[in-house]
């Protein structure tokens, strides 16, 4: 399987989807409440605004808060990007010494208003968030239901594999990255570089989880293995595989992890680090290199994710409605198509 196959064409963890459906054919279809982690202090020179969105992205409520405020974007602060198409809950700060709330509450517009304001001592940093709740609902299920009924048992108690989502990779990341890296695109904008690098830098890790997936050990530890903590960044490096180790897994207290490329050696070693750089071999070493050359470290990123508090409900015979919670970093579009495919 070549390393840039699409999200689409990935191996499943537990065979085919039986049912298919419809997804966003609404925005209310498709809602998500952002989780920080810890609340704001109601003091200090940042404003804080719980926004409820629709129909548009958060670099564009961004924009429009900095130009409300009368401040540069630079000091608009939010944690991560939502979703377009879709509702969406999620905190944003501005930076603003001299001001109290004022009339904070009321600036928005059709597609997003501001349902909270307060203050805290510091500005929201990207990437600085827990997780995510999501509330999704599928429409025109068709297929084998009582099959479905029993994935989605399966999926709640041993999660899903963590591929990188259609969202990182956008229409055409990879082969704009792949054109950047061959020398025939020169891209100067830093962000834009940063988007095609990080492109090709998920390839690398879906093409090591979707092996993982097929030799089923995607939920499973080889010796060697880098082993997540959940919920954190932390790991470590097993090199027996006992009783012990096969229950934190069980459990979802620890997860196998796949290689975010960069400068450095893989931690993984003996069975699962051969098998690492046995995949990442038959992908072109341009990719390894270009993350290199761009000064990323080697990090490590969990091959499963396992969906918190996960319920679901039957509105009618043919819509589902499912509700979970993700940590930062994992993709619910992910966790769907085990669901309904895609």
């Amino acid at each position: 399987m070549a390393a840039d196959t699409p999200i689409t064409e990935l191996p499943y963890a537990f065979g085919s989807p039986a049912a298919m459906g419809l997804l966003r054919q609404t925005a209310e279809d498709f809602q998500v409440e952002e989780e920080l982690g810890h609340e704001p202090e109601n003091e200090g020179e940042h404003l804080w605004l719980w926004v409820e969105k629709r129909g548009v992205n958060t670099e564009q409520v961004a924009r429009q808060l900095a130009q409300a405020g009368g401040v540069r974007q630079s000091d608009v602060g939010y944690a991560g990007l939502k979703d377009r198409h879709a509702v969406t809950r999620q905190w944003f700060s501005i930076q603003l010494p001299k001001s109290d709330t004022g009339q904070a509450d009321r600036w928005g517009d059709e597609q997003w208003r501001v349902l909270r304001v307060t203050k805290a001592r510091r500005k929201i940093r990207r990437g600085g968030l827990r997780g995510n709740r999501f509330t999704i609902t599928v429409r025109g299920l068709r297929g084998d239901l009582a099959a479905l009924e029993d994935r989605l048992g399966r999926i709640a108690d041993r999660g899903v594999p963590n591929y990188f989502g259609e969202q990182r990779f956008g229409r055409d990341n990879m082969a704009r990255a792949e054109a950047m890296v061959s020398g025939e695109l020169r891209v100067r904008d830093r962000h834009l570089r940063g988007i095609y690098l990080s492109s090709l830098r998920s390839a690398l890790f879906n093409a090591v989880l979707a092996r993982r997936v097929t030799n089923n050990s995607w939920d499973q530890a080889l010796s060697g293995e880098a082993l997540n903590l959940d919920g954190s960044r932390s790991f470590f490096v097993a090199d027996d595989i006992d009783d012990e180790i096969r229950r934190r897994l069980a459990a979802g207290d620890i997860h196998p992890t796949g290689p975010l490329w960069g400068r450095g050696e893989p931690p993984s070693r003996d069975g699962a680090g051969d098998l690492e750089l046995q995949i990442v071999t038959t992908c072109p070493e341009s990719w390894r290199q270009a993350c290199v050359a761009a000064g990323m470290s080697q990090e490590r990123r969990p091959l499963r994710t396992v969906a918190a508090d996960m319920r679901w409900r039957w509105l009618a015979s043919d819509v589902l409605q499912l509700d979970f919670r993700l940590v930062a970093g994992a993709y619910a579009t992910t966790l769907l198509r085990e669901v309904v495919g895609g």
